[in-house]
C-alpha cells in the first residue's frame, strides 16, 4: 500500500461557474498549490489532505483521488490494463463498489462497455463485489485515449452535511450556498440576514462559517472503507477542530409557518440554535436587528421554477422596497435568474458575475455596496 503522505493529484468538485470561489476556499484553508480549472479545483497531497477536504471545505460537491492512468485504445487492452491495475493498494476486498465511465475524444466511446470490463477485473482480480448502489465509486475518465482512474472519497454528496431532513421549495444547496456567501465577501464577522429563507440554509451556513464548525463534523465518508484510512488518525483531524460560540446571531424569515418549523428544526440538528433566529412573515414585514449592518443574502422564487412572473415583479419590487427603507448601510446578495427581476427591485446592483448552473437552470449573483 503507498505511504500515507504519497502525493497524487486531488480534484474537488465545484458547481459550474463557482470554480473561482472554491478555490479562493481551499487556498485560505492552507491547502498547497490549488488551481481552479473547469468543473473544480485541482491540488496534491495525500490521504490526510483527502480527508480533511472533505471534512473541512464547504464549497466542494465531491473530493475526488486520482489514482492512476494509463492509455487503452481499445477495450481488448482495457480489459489486460484494468487486470494489472494496483486495486488493492485501494479498495478492499469487501468493500463493494460501483464504477462510472465517462469518455471524449477516445477511441473507447461506449461507457458501458468499459465500465463492465472495469467492474470485471476489479471483481476477478481483487474480490471485491460489484454493486450500483455501492458508496464507494471507481470513476475512470477517457480523453485522448487516456483513461485516468479517480475514487470518489466522499460517497453521498457533500452537501449533505448529516442535519438537514426538511427542506423547502427549490432549496439551495449548502454547498453552493457557502461559495455565494464567499462572494458577497463573508467571513463570519457579520450578521446576516436571509428574507426568504426557506429550509435556512443560507442562515445556517452563515452561523456555521462563524462558529467555526466543520461541514464534514456530523457524517461519514467513502474514503472509511479504502485500505489507506487509518482511524487513529482520522480522529485525531476531527477532534482537532472545535468550535466556538460567536457573539453574532444570524437571521431568516419566511411567511410559509412550514418552512420556519423546517429551518429552526435543522438548525437545531446543526448544532447552531442558540445563534439562529428565525421568524413568520411576510417581506414587507423584516427590520434589521440590533448591531452593526451586515449581509442581506436571498434566493427568492424564479419565474421559470416555482410561480408565475408578474406576481414575482410585484414580490421583488416589495422586497427591494424595504430593503432600501430600512437597511442602510447594508450589503445585499440576491440570486435570481432574471436580470429583470433583479432590477424589479430598485436595488443599485452592480453587473453579476458568472452564471452558476443550480438545478438545470443558470443563476446570477447580483450584489450592492452598503445601501444609502
Amino acid at each position: 500500500m503507498p505511504a500515507l503522505n504519497t502525493a497524487f493529484e486531488i480534484f474537488l468538485v465545484s458547481p459550474l461557474g463557482l470554480e473561482a470561489a472554491l478555490c479562493d476556499e481551499v487556498r485560505e484553508k492552507g491547502f498547497a498549490g490549488p488551481k481552479a480549472v473547469t468543473g473544480g479545483v485541482v491540488l496534491r497531497g495525500g490521504w490526510p489532505e483527502v480527508w480533511r477536504a472533505n471534512l473541512e471545505i464547504r464549497g466542494a460537491t465531491r473530493v475526488l483521488a486520482r489514482i492512476g492512468a494509463f492509455h487503452a485504445g481499445h477495450l481488448a487492452q482495457l480489459d489486460k490494463l484494468a487486470r494489472k491495475f494496483h486495486w488493492g493498494d485501494f479498495l478492499r476486498p469487501d468493500v463493494p463498489v460501483s464504477v462510472e465511465v465517462s469518455s471524449r475524444k477516445s477511441r473507447i466511446y461506449h461507457a458501458g462497455a468499459a465500465a463492465q470490463r472495469i467492474e470485471t477485473a476489479i471483481r476477478e482480480e481483487l474480490g471485491a463485489p460489484i454493486l450500483p448502489e455501492a458508496e464507494l465509486c471507481v470513476m475512470a475518465r477517457f480523453e485522448d485515449n487516456l483513461c485516468m482512474i479517480s475514487l470518489d472519497t466522499s460517497g453521498s454528496s457533500l452537501y449533505k452535511r448529516g442535519y438537514k431532513e426538511a427542506v423547502a421549495k427549490a432549496p439551495m444547496r449548502e454547498t453552493m450556498a457557502s461559495l455565494f456567501l464567499r462572494q458577497c465577501g463573508y467571513d463570519g464577522q457579520e450578521t446576516v440576514v436571509d428574507p426568504m429563507c426557506g429550509s435556512g440554509t443560507f442562515v445556517i451556513e452563515a452561523a456555521e462559517i462563524a462558529a467555526r464548525l466543520s461541514p464534514g463534523r456530523s457524517r461519514r465518508f467513502a474514503f472509511e472503507q479504502l485500505t489507506s484510512f487509518d482511524e487513529g488518525a482520522w480522529q485525531r483531524l476531527r477532534n482537532a477542530s472545535h468550535g466556538i460560540k460567536p457573539a453574532l446571531h444570524f437571521f431568516g424569515s419566511d411567511r410559509d409557518a412550514g418552512a420556519i418549523q423546517m429551518s429552526r428544526a435543522n438548525a437545531e440538528r446543526a448544532g447552531v440554535s442558540a445563534f439562529t433566529v428565525f421568524q413568520n412573515h411576510a417581506v414587507s414585514n423584516i427590520t434589521p436587528p440590533p448591531g452593526r449592518p451586515g449581509l442581506v443574502i436571498v434566493n427568492p422564487p424564479y419565474g421559470t421554477r416555482i410561480g408565475d412572473k408578474a406576481p414575482l415583479v410585484t414580490l421583488y419590487a416589495a422586497l427591494g422596497k424595504t430593503l432600501l427603507a430600512r437597511f442602510s448601510g447594508w450589503r445585499v446578495g440576491l440570486i435570481t435568474t432574471d436580470t429583470s427581476l433583479a432590477k424589479a427591485t430598485g436595488l443599485p446592483f452592480a453587473p453579476p458575475g458568472r452564471p452558476v448552473s443550480h438545478g438545470g437552470l443558470k443563476v446570477l449573483l447580483f450584489q450592492t455596496g452598503r445601501l444609502t
